[in-house]
């Protein structure tokens, strides 16, 4: 086996990496601010998850709205109603992540204190909005969670959506020098294409609504950090899960 590359820093993607955001956060958030408008629309699991190949929640909501009846003929009045609704989907989503909490995904914490342990930088690369990300990872990881991240980078920093690689590429001018050994975490090829566009290696632990997608370019492709089957290339022999070490496993055989 290949000697173990260094890794200077991680970077983390949000939705769907961090934690299981999309389809019991953002998407029940979409449906109880349909029901504060008083409109009759829902957005089943399987109608989110077609909605995921459009980036961006305001811009889903533009694209859903194009094809339904009772939506505003005049555009002026649509893109108003866009954003009340995105505006009330937000706030509808901190209520979730703040009464009912969406856990962080197995294998995620784990990652998190080895960087911390050893002084691996930790930076957020998503384009998700930062109120967003507050009210995650706030929850999850503490009021002072931002004390352990060197950037964080949200949909305010890079308005172009992945697969355009902005955001990466502000995560690398954010780091400096820990960016040259830098690994991005992501779950979907959207995610992938954006990080190796900037130059980032990539690995990918499969969410609920990208478990199937083909994924171009990773280092590996596995189900969750928190698991050591089902990766490929295969987690080490005896290992419990995807460790700092495994990380630079991986990036060695690359």
């Amino acid at each position: 086996m290949p000697s173990a590359a260094p890794v200077t820093a991680l970077i983390w993607d949000v939705d769907g990496t961090l934690a299981e955001t999309e389809r019991d956060g953002h998407r029940v958030a979409f449906n109880a601010a349909f029901r504060a408008a008083g409109l009759a629309w829902d957005w089943s699991v399987e109608r989110y998850g077609e909605l995921l190949a459009v980036a961006g929640g305001l811009e889903r909501l533009r694209f859903d709205m194009q094809d339904r009846a009772d939506a505003p003929r005049d555009p002026a009045e649509r893109e108003a109603l866009a954003r009340r609704l995105h505006a009330l989907k937000n706030a509808c989503y901190a209520e979730i992540v703040a009464v009912t909490g969406v856990p962080l995904r197995p294998g995620v914490a784990e990652l998190l204190e080895d960087c911390r342990r050893t002084d691996v930088a930790l930076a957020i690369a998503t384009t998700t909005s930062q109120a967003n990300v507050e009210a995650l990872l706030g929850r999850q990881l503490g009021s002072r969670w931002r004390r352990d991240f060197r950037a964080v980078l949200c949909a305010e920093d890079a308005p172009r959506k992945k697969p355009d690689p902005q955001v990466y590429e502000l995560a690398r001018a954010a780091l400096g020098p820990a960016a040259a050994g830098a690994v991005a975490i992501e779950d979907s090829p959207a995610g992938v294409a954006a990080a190796r566009a900037a130059g980032f290696p990539v690995l990918v632990a499969r969410s609920l609504y990208f478990a199937s997608a083909p994924l171009d370019g990773a280092l590996a492709v596995g189900p969750s950090l928190g698991e050591t089957r089902g990766w490929s290339p295969a987690v080490r022999s005896g290992a419990s899960r995807v460790d700092l070490e495994q990380v630079r496993e991986f990036l060695a055989r690359a």
